[in-house]
């Protein structure tokens, strides 16, 4: 917690001087009590007096007055809320690796289903888009509210021959930023094509950002393997660190490498976690590893929870006003239900 105006902290040192007041009053009360012959006849009379009673909406008042004055302060907390305006990106491998069944009932249809069932579980006000890439990245949905249509797009992935990570989350970035002027002809293998001189002098020159400070969207990327084609990962990973964009992978398959045969072909993959845990880290994310189809649908669960709420500072001065307030009209009832008069 965080106070904006902390030099209002000392009005607090009213409370002593508060219970002083107190304190006098009462020996003051005391001293003026009048003197009887036979105090047992008027405690006979008046039944027993008020107790500790006497002392409890006092107390209460000036617990009141201590919220009170620390709402001065502008107090500040860190809370998680959830997100508006979020749009996360699905950006997944669709090499042909994705066949091997070591996970059930194969790679590709258990990350297609843990991809749907996040989908559904995600709130209304948050838009998905999905990038598949192999040897090629593209855009199999633009960012949408529609869960049938991500669904959809989901379902249409076609396998491909090689694997181009790098490819696969600069098109990503350029789904999330379609003005920004992304270079994609790393991806399309065409020459960018030059803009006019007005476009020229009216684009801003790019200022990085604090990674992982962008709260807007955030891509998920998973891979059963390692690069062999397209830009270099940790490149592409360096663009999303510098526009604040956090990159959440998730690798799936063998860890140690093996040979995987299909129709009269064979491959050998591997899992490069390595660089997975490189990209994470470069853009203040997290590497997750599923080795199962239940382990890949936890850690889409996971991140459903992790995404849809965002940490912001927010004042609470409301919250301790209002508890004084309920405070002071809290004492004021009890010394009326018990004393018949307020405090």
């Amino acid at each position: 917690m965080t106070l904006l105006w902390p030099e209002w902290l000392w009005t607090l040192l009213a409370l002593p001087l508060l219970v002083l007041v107190y304190l006098r009053l009462l020996a003051r009360r005391k001293k003026n009590n009048v003197r009887l012959a036979s105090v047992a006849i008027v405690r006979q009379a008046l039944g027993s007096g008020p107790g500790w009673r006497r002392h409890v909406p006092p107390l209460v008042l000036l617990t009141a007055i201590a919220l009170l004055l620390f709402a001065t302060t502008r107090p500040v907390v860190k809370l998680k809320l959830p997100a508006r305006d979020q749009t996360i990106i699905l950006a997944m491998d669709v090499s042909g690796s994705m066949r091997a069944t070591d996970v059930k009932p194969n790679r590709m249809v258990a990350a297609q289903e843990a991809a749907k069932a996040f989908t559904a579980g995600l709130p209304r006000n948050v838009r998905i888009g999905v990038v598949s890439f192999a040897g090629t990245a593209a855009v199999v949905q633009a960012p949408t509210h529609s869960r049938e249509d991500v669904v959809a797009a989901i379902d249409r992935f076609q396998m491909q021959r090689a694997t181009a990570i790098g490819s696969g989350l600069i098109l990503s970035l350029a789904t999330l930023f379609p003005d920004a002027g992304i270079d994609l002809s790393q991806i399309t293998g065409a020459r960018a094509m030059p803009g006019s001189p007005d476009d020229k002098k009216d684009k801003k020159p790019f200022e990085p950002v604090e990674p992982g400070s962008y709260g807007s969207a955030a891509v998920i990327l998973l891979t059963d393997g390692q690069r062999t084609t397209g830009p270099d990962p940790m490149e592409a990973a360096k663009m999303a660190a510098e526009r604040g964009v956090k990159v959440f992978t998730v690798g799936i398959g063998t860890k140690a490498g093996e040979t995987i045969g299909f129709e009269g072909w064979s491959m050998r993959v591997r899992l490069d976690e390595e660089t997975l845990k490189s990209i994470a880290t470069a853009t203040r994310a997290n590497y997750f590893y599923a080795g199962t189809a239940e382990d890949l649908k936890q850690v889409y669960q996971g991140l459903s929870s992790r995404l849809v709420v965002e940490t912001k500072e927010t004042e609470v001065s409301a919250l301790f006003a209002a508890a004084g307030a309920l405070l002071v009209v809290l004492a004021a009832g009890l010394s009326v239900w018990w004393f018949g008069r307020v405090l």
